[in-house]
């Protein structure tokens, strides 16, 4: 064997153990973000993530729209006036499912305020028939939607579907069940988490 070849064994080797090594390194390249890509990016993690909102900067009778899971959550601070004018809607017979027996809502909302605190209605602003978003209707009285018996809550524009301030549906409109109550526990008095229930994430 000449020196000639004896350098080339040795070159060979040298490339080949050189081209494994940039193969391999390539092949990790290629896989790290293949295998990332299997898990949720923080965009999608922070859309489903609970949220807080501060109730102090709601007054009395007004209403926020905050957004949870990619869905507008109203909030509304109801008045004395309003949680009377839920009784009234109630005794008037004019809603389709006043216990919310075939309503979403956690257990706890399953009251006549549909609510953990009567002050405070948390719901998804988002109309049980077709997904569009009901206006909010506060004021009692307003004759394109019943004059007197019209107690405030919301409307829907795009099919006519009308709701009281607790979410409940009216009879005789296209929405078939209430709308939907998030899961939700209060931090503070003043602070509310949307998206947890009682601690235990849902």
């Amino acid at each position: 064997m000449s020196d000639g070849e004896v350098v080339n064994q040795g070159r060979r080797r040298f490339l080949t153990a050189a081209t494994s090594v940039v193969g391999g390194a390539g092949a990790v390249a290629v896989a790290v973000p293949f295998v990332g890509s299997w898990n949720p990016s923080a965009k999608a993690k922070a859309a489903g993530a609970p949220i807080l909102i501060n109730l102090a900067k709601i007054g009395p009778g007004q209403m926020v729209t905050e957004e949870w899971r990619g869905k507008p959550v109203y909030i509304i601070r109801r008045t004395e006036e309003a949680l009377a004018g839920l009784k009234k809607v109630e005794e008037d017979a004019s809603i389709r499912d006043p216990a919310s027996t075939k309503s979403v809502q956690p257990e706890y909302a399953k009251n006549e305020t549909r609510s953990r605190n009567p002050e405070f209605m948390i719901m998804l602003g988002v109309c049980t028939h077709l997904g569009c978003a009901p206006k909010f209707r506060p004021d009692v009285g307003a004759q394109d939607l019943g004059g007197d018996s019209w107690q405030g809550g919301f409307f829907c524009p795009c099919h006519g579907s009308r709701f009281d301030l607790a979410g409940r549906v009216y009879k005789g409109v296209p929405a078939p069940i209430n709308l939907e109550i998030p899961p939700h526990f209060y931090k503070t008095d003043t602070v509310v988490v949307i998206g947890e229930d009682g601690g235990v994430a849902s």
